[in-house]
């Protein structure tokens, strides 16, 4: 293993390989552009889908489970990133690795706050929590199983080409998935108290507070916190029942995406821009409040629709 000062470790070959695929690749034409979008199969937009369209359409509890899964892996990546420091390959010099597709497009490629750190990659271990689970919960559907071993490859392949993480980064990130898609539901079976099983996994992912500065922590911890408080309000007092119409399992799922990027979106307005991208305790703790809030919202509150929606589908 190669060290050059703080967050820059490596081994050799891995530079290498990245040099050799993306002089393979280049940066337009058709392999390159698939290979981007391989990486949406492990980011947000596509998750918020999968788990909305269980969640809110075809099987709330399928959907509480995978979404828990990879809520719990989305504050624990962060968090050990943030004990590593490993800095992205295009930081190492002597190599000619590019970022070919940045993590937050909105920000400099040299702003590791909003880029985050590398190790282990949170594509990775977000794709094997989702389609983990999904295979783990429907343990006889081949079909998924399938999913739940080549999305995940497929999205550590991309990353790795993209420039934005080693394949040790991906190598662990797997591990990580796997082992949330194992630990969390087994947790849930021995903790019987659902508000005990909350508390421990609320202490779990607390300590990044004194130590994590990306956003990726700030974000998670957020919306775990106000998933953690929108299941029992919908239990008590929403109660929204499922359907097994498709077209109407899309609708809402087009509405619920529309309240999370809304409402997130909403939220920012009260507070300057530079107050947001600050990167200090102020912005992150805003960060999680803002993500808490929107969470809650879509889990909790937006179902409340669906009585009206249904008396509407009816006529």
């Amino acid at each position: 293993m190669t060290v050059i000062g703080e967050g820059l470790f490596y081994f050799d070959w891995e530079l290498q390989l990245m040099e050799w695929l993306q002089a393979h690749i280049g940066s337009s034409g058709f392999g390159f552009w698939l290979l981007s979008n391989l990486s949406a199969f492990g980011e947000q937009l596509l998750l918020v889908a999968v788990m909305g369209f269980l969640y809110w359409g075809l099987n709330k509890e399928f959907g509480k489970y995978l979404g828990l899964n990879v809520l719990m892996v989305n504050v624990w990546n962060p968090m050990i990133k943030n004990v590593f420091l490993r800095l992205r390959p295009y930081f190492v010099p002597g190599y000619k690795v590019e970022l070919l597709r940045l993590i937050d497009s909105g920000a400099d490629p040299m702003d590791v706050a909003a880029q985050g750190y590398s190790f282990p990659s949170g594509h990775s271990s977000s794709a094997v929590a989702a389609y983990g689970s999904l295979a783990a919960h429907e343990k006889k559907n081949r079909l998924l199983w399938v999913l739940a071993i080549l999305l995940p490859l497929l999205v550590g392949f991309s990353r790795v080409c993209m420039g934005a993480h080693y394949p040790t980064d991906v190598l662990c990130g797997w591990l990580l998935g796997a082992v949330v898609v194992i630990l969390v539901p087994w947790l849930r079976k021995k903790i019987k108290s659902r508000g005990l099983f909350y508390a421990v996994l609320l202490l779990s992912t607390a300590p990044g507070f004194f130590y994590c500065d990306s956003n990726d922590y700030f974000t998670s911890f957020g919306m775990l916190l106000g998933f953690v408080l929108a299941e029992p309000f919908e239990e008590r007092v929403v109660k929204f029942e499922n359907t097994r119409n498709i077209l109407r399992c899309i609708l809402r799922t087009v509405g619920g995406a529309l309240v999370y990027f809304g409402l997130n979106e909403i939220l920012k307005l009260p507070f300057p821009k530079e107050l947001l991208d600050a990167g200090d305790l102020t912005a992150h703790l805003i960060r999680s409040a803002r993500y808490a809030v929107v969470i809650f919202a879509a889990v909790g509150v937006y179902p409340l629709l669906f009585k009206v929606t249904g008396k509407l589908w009816k006529k």
